[in-house]
C-alpha cells in the first residue's frame, strides 16, 4: 500500500486504539460466527484451516517471533530490571495462586478456576509496558520488556500446574511449549535480519488465532465468565502492579520512578490462548476452558486500562511524571 493511500474504513487503526483490541475484537467475532452460523466454518479446506483450526500453529509462530526479539547482548542493569519484573509480576503471584489451589482445588474461587487465575496473573502485556516505559522510563525500563518475552505464552502456567501436581502435564509438553521460544532466541541472536523480518508477526497472526479461539467459546460462558473476568482484572492490576512497584523501590532502588512498576500489572493478550493449550496437554482442564478464556479476555481489557492509570497516578504523586521519549506501542 502506498504511504499516501488512506483507508476507507480504518479497521486496523480502530482495533489498535482499543486496549487489547487486536485480540479481543476478533475473539468476539469468532464467538458470534460460531454461535450464529457454526456451519460456515465447517466447509473444510482453507476456510476451516484458517478460521477454525489455526490457533495452535499461529500461537507457536508468535512464540517463535517473540523469542527472536530477546537479545543476548543486554547489559547488567537491563537484565536486573527484567529479572525483577519477572519475579515480582509472574513467579510470586503464580506461586500464591498455586498455594490458594491447595485449599480450593481446581474449581478455584468465586467462579474463577485455578486455570483461569493462573492464565490471568502469571504474564504481562509487553506492548503496554513498552509504550509506558518508552514515555516515562529509560533504556533499563524498556529493556525489562524481556520479562514479557519470557512470561508470554502458556509455559509458566504449564510449569506451575505440572510442578504443583494439579495438572498431569507431560515433561515433553513443557519442553514443546518452550522450544519455539528458544529457537527464536537462538536465530534472532545469530541473524539480525531474521529478527527484523519477524518483527511484524504479532500484528499479522494475533487477529487470526484470536478469531480461531473465539470459535471454541460458548456465548453463555462469555456472559458469566466475562463478568468474573472483570473482577479478576480489578484485582490483577493493583496487586501484581504493587509487587513490581516494591521490586522497583526496594530491589532496583529507583526512588520516584518506582511507580513505573504498576504499569506491569496487566494480563497479556496472548494469554487468551493459554486455557486451550493447557487443556490440550491435560484433558481434565477441558471443562474450564470456555469460562477461563472469557475471563482472561476480560482481564486483558480491564488491566490494559487500569494499570497505566495507576502507574501515572503514583508517578504524579511522586513528582516523576515526565516524558522522556516518544512511546512506541507494540502488541502483546
Amino acid at each position: 500500500m502506498s504511504s499516501t493511500e488512506t483507508s476507507r474504513v480504518p479497521l486496523f487503526a480502530t482495533m489498535q486504539r482499543i486496549p487489547g483490541g487486536l485480540m479481543l475484537i476478533p475473539l468476539v467475532l469468532g464467538t458470534l460466527v460460531a454461535t450464529l452460523a457454526p456451519g460456515a466454518l465447517e466447509i473444510g479446506s482453507f476456510t476451516t484451516g484458517l478460521f477454525k483450526d489455526s490457533a495452535t500453529p499461529l500461537i507457536a509462530l508468535l512464540i517463535f517471533a517473540t523469542g527472536m526479539q530477546v537479545s543476548a547482548r543486554s547489559s547488567g542493569p537491563v537484565l536486573a530490571h527484567a529479572g525483577t519484573v519477572l519475579v515480582m509480576k509472574s513467579l510470586i503471584p503464580a506461586a500464591l495462586v498455586v498455594l490458594l489451589g491447595v485449599f480450593v482445588g481446581l474449581d478455584g474461587i468465586l467462579g474463577v478456576s485455578l486455570l483461569g487465575l493462573l492464565a490471568c496473573i502469571d504474564n504481562s502485556n509487553g506492548g503496554l509496558w513498552l509504550a509506558f516505559a518508552g514515555q516515562y522510563g529509560d533504556a533499563r525500563d524498556r529493556g525489562a520488556y524481556m520479562a514479557s518475552a519470557v512470561n508470554d505464552g502458556p509455559f509458566l502456567t504449564l510449569l506451575f500446574l505440572g510442578a504443583s501436581g494439579f495438572g498431569d502435564i507431560p515433561v515433553t509438553d513443557l519442553i514443546a511449549a518452550i522450544v519455539p521460544f528458544l529457537l527464536g532466541v537462538l536465530i534472532g541472536n545469530i541473524d539480525a535480519e531474521w529478527r527484523r523480518v519477524m518483527d511484524p508477526v504479532p500484528n499479522i497472526v494475533i487477529p487470526f488465532f484470536a478469531f480461531a479461539l473465539g470459535t471454541g467459546i460458548n456465548l453463555g460462558d462469555v456472559v458469566t465468565g466475562g463478568l468474573t473476568g472483570i473482577l479478576v482484572g480489578l484485582v490483577v492490576a493493583p496487586f501484581t502492579g504493587f509487587l513490581v512497584y516494591l521490586g522497583y523501590r526496594f530491589i532496583l532502588r529507583r526512588g520516584k520512578q518506582s511507580g513505573l512498576g504498576f504499569a506491569a500489572g496487566t494480563t497479556a493478550g496472548n494469554a487468551v490462548a493459554t486455557p486451550a493449550i493447557v487443556a490440550s496437554a491435560d484433558p481434565k482442564f477441558a471443562e474450564y476452558v470456555g469460562t477461563a478464556t472469557a475471563q482472561v479476555a476480560s482481564s486483558v481489557l480491564v488491566t490494559a486500562i487500569l494499570a497505566p492509570l495507576i502507574a501515572s497516578y503514583v508517578l504524579k504523586r511522586a513528582g516523576a511524571l515526565k516524558t522522556t521519549a516518544t512511546p512506541q506501542v507494540e502488541p502483546s
